[in-house]
């Protein structure tokens, strides 16, 4: 029996909404979930502002465009960053500004077409940062796979392998719709190994359920919890270093976002940077970017995971992409479900990162080979050799502006500043 099209504007009968909903639900589950915890936010947070932050996608593109937004794996090494020198406050504030930016541009391709964006930021050096974003975070999950508070352990290392082989079978060997889950299989295998080994060896039981006993059944994602049980908002806190890095950084998704939205259109089979036109589509990704850090969540970005759900299925409806996030933002309200994802192990998360960074990293490099970037030209080989030393090995930019404030761009920032000047003054034939 041939399979039935569905088109974004068709509605499922409720018998096949919920199912297909459910798909995309699983499909960017995994990954939502997982920058939270690498950046020590709130999953159920993050699930809500997934969830609503889809939504507002929706309103603003016209109920048009079928995306799933999700969070964001760019933003995870200015979160951790900005988090660790100046506080969560001050990750979310420049969160804020990196969604306002997005519009910004959206009113600029608005008036004066997308073409610009190709020119200004070329392959070779979006290519190189998405590379540099991947291999910066490369010892974090070397980290949590081997060592356990900086000794070397051998239990933590066994964990992480095995997590580490089931998720290399997923993604290599599971086919169609469930390819897209191969991350959060191999989480959950992961998670029942340390279980498993918990019941027969006391070394292996590191699991602490306490958390999940204590956390309520119903409460509110987007806001916190004090010692007392008190909810209260994190009001978001600015300042020029953390905005700066966040822009820039945002430099990457915009030009990711403009591939997602080209991918999605080529699936469906409708141009969306026409219809509804890609200042929609962005100005929708960075509205609910700025939602999402309002209230505690990592930026969002558009999920191919769930683009891949569509071609699959090749059911393109909106209404249920907007059925996902409805699910999505139900299951945020349970603080108990929240709780029991933070007792997933270091060395279960080291193990899916040792994979999931070095994708990031991987699909860098394909950006770069799908766009013919050209080597034997030195100007490329330039910018790119510079981008990954300064990236990868920890750049720094600091000078002292006044006796309270110190100005510093480093690491993933940094990198695409000079990559994006290193562009402008090479010129475009080196001998």
């Amino acid at each position: 029996m041939e399979q039935k099209v569905l088109m974004p504007s068709d509605r499922p009968k409720l018998s096949r909404w919920l199912p297909l909903s459910l798909q995309h639900v699983f499909a960017m589950f995994g990954a939502t979930i997982l920058v939270p915890i690498l950046t020590g936010l709130s999953t159920s947070t993050a699930l809500f502002t997934a969830g609503t932050g889809t939504l507002i996608y929706i309103l603003v593109t016209k109920a048009k465009v079928p995306a799933f937004l999700g969070s964001s794996f760019a933003f995870i090494p200015p979160l951790i960053a900005i988090s660790k020198t100046y506080g969560v406050e001050y990750a979310m504030g420049g969160a804020i500004c990196a969604g306002i930016f997005y519009c910004i541009v959206a009113c600029i391709i608005r008036i004066v077409g997308k073409n610009w964006i190709s020119r200004a930021f070329p392959p070779v050096v979006i290519g190189s940062v998405i590379i540099v974003i991947g291999l910066s975070l490369a010892p974090s999950a070397i980290n949590s796979a081997m060592y356990v508070n900086g000794e070397y352990s051998l239990v933590s290392l066994s964990i992480s392998v095995f997590t580490l082989v089931v998720a290399i079978i997923a993604t290599n060997f599971f086919k169609n719709f469930f390819n897209t889950l191969s991350i959060l299989f191999g989480l959950v295998c992961g998670y029942l190994f340390v279980l498993i080994l918990g019941f027969f060896f006391k070394s292996y039981d590191i699991i602490d359920f306490s958390v999940v006993k204590e956390a309520k059944w119903i409460g509110l994602p987007f806001l916190r919890v004090d010692d007392a049980g008190n909810y209260f908002w994190m009001a978001p806190k600015f300042n020029f270093v953390a905005i700066l890095t966040f822009v820039i950084v945002s430099i990457s998704t915009i030009c990711e976002h403009l591939g997602d939205t080209l991918t999605t259109s080529t699936v469906v089979g409708k141009d969306f940077t026409k219809d509804p036109g890609l200042h929609r589509t962005l100005c929708g990704d960075g509205f609910a970017t700025a939602w999402a850090a309002i209230w505690g969540g990592p930026p969002n970005t558009t999920y191919g995971e769930n683009i891949g759900v569509m071609a699959i299925t090749k059911v393109y409806s909106v209404w249920v992409i907007g059925g996902a996030a409805c699910i999505a933002v139900l299951l945020s309200f349970c603080p108990k479900f929240g709780a029991l994802i933070q007792t997933i192990p270091n060395p279960v998360l080291g193990g899916i990162c040792m994979l999931l960074y070095g994708l990031i990293a991987s699909s860098g490099l394909r950006a770069i080979v799908e766009n013919g970037v050209d080597y034997k030209e030195k100007r490329n080989l330039t910018i790119t050799s510079v981008i990954l030393v300064i990236g990868i090995g920890g750049g720094l930019l600091q000078f002292k502006i006044s006796e309270n404030f110190t100005f510093t761009l480093a690491g993933v920032a940094l990198a695409t500043v000079v990559g994006i000047v290193l562009n402008l003054v090479l010129p475009k034939k080196s001998h």
